[in-house]
């Protein structure tokens, strides 16, 4: 059930426990992938996983902007302090368990909201009735190149929304890109931003990305987190 999509006398008649809040970033994937790359495949595989579960599942509308500094030097970034980003996500999860739905899983997108994610989830779970665990799909898959609007993120599009991959543009985020993310000396990144390593954004060529492998991380980011779902709706907390 799709919260934006339902009125409140069926929202009330839900039997769900678990809720899945979608989180992404609204910020720059080079010049061939759209700013929204990090919100549309995060609710793609939270959609994907409500229509696998067996049990109810509540689908909340997702967060669109993030933590999301390191991208401000291109055009359409948008980005809030993590403080900020914590407390909005902290005060959705505790609307959704006022309304019994107090099982919470983040269907996270953006790599720059893992490292608040979890500590805001461990906040809710240790300081609130409600139980929450972040879930972020590329962890979830077999994805060594993930890059930045690379072929991890490109698949995938082309997979649940090909409309919104510029095609044209692949081989101008290619040349432009840049093959890992950071400038490294030994163990230490150096890079803060974005912009200090590659030209357009781009990290990885999207260039070797296609909808059949999108397919296939869909279905691997799918199964993992229907298997939490179900694991979350059986855990004593």
């Amino acid at each position: 059930m799709h919260l934006s999509k339902v009125a409140w006398p069926t929202a009330g008649a839900s039997e769900a426990s678990v809720a899945l809040l979608p989180v992404g970033s609204t910020e720059q994937h080079g010049p061939h992938a759209p700013l929204g790359t990090d919100v549309s495949t995060a609710e793609a595989v939270a959609d994907a996983g409500v229509n696998a579960c067996e049990q109810p599942v509540v689908r909340a509308p997702a967060i669109p902007v993030g933590v999301a500094a390191e991208h401000r030097h291109f055009a359409g970034t948008l980005w809030v302090q993590e403080s900020t980003f914590r407390a909005y996500v902290r005060e959705t999860i505790e609307s959704l368990a006022a309304h019994g739905w107090d099982r919470v899983i983040v269907v996270n997108g953006h790599g720059g909201n893992v490292a608040p994610l979890r500590e805001v989830c461990g906040t809710v779970t240790r300081e609130s009735d409600a139980y929450a665990v972040p879930f972020t799909w590329f962890e979830a898959v077999d994805a060594p190149d993930m890059g930045h609007g690379g072929p991890v993120e490109t698949s995938l599009l082309l997979h649940v929304a090909s409309e919104l991959v510029d095609e044209d543009e692949l081989d101008a985020a290619a040349s432009g890109g840049a093959d890992s993310w950071g400038i490294r000396e030994g163990s230490v990144n150096l890079a803060y931003d974005a912009r200090e390593f590659t030209e357009n954004g781009t990290v990885g060529d999207p260039r070797e990305a296609s909808a059949e492998r999108g397919a296939a991380l869909l279905e691997e980011a799918t199964a993992t987190l229907a298997s939490l779902v179900s694991t979350v709706a059986d855990r004593d907390t």
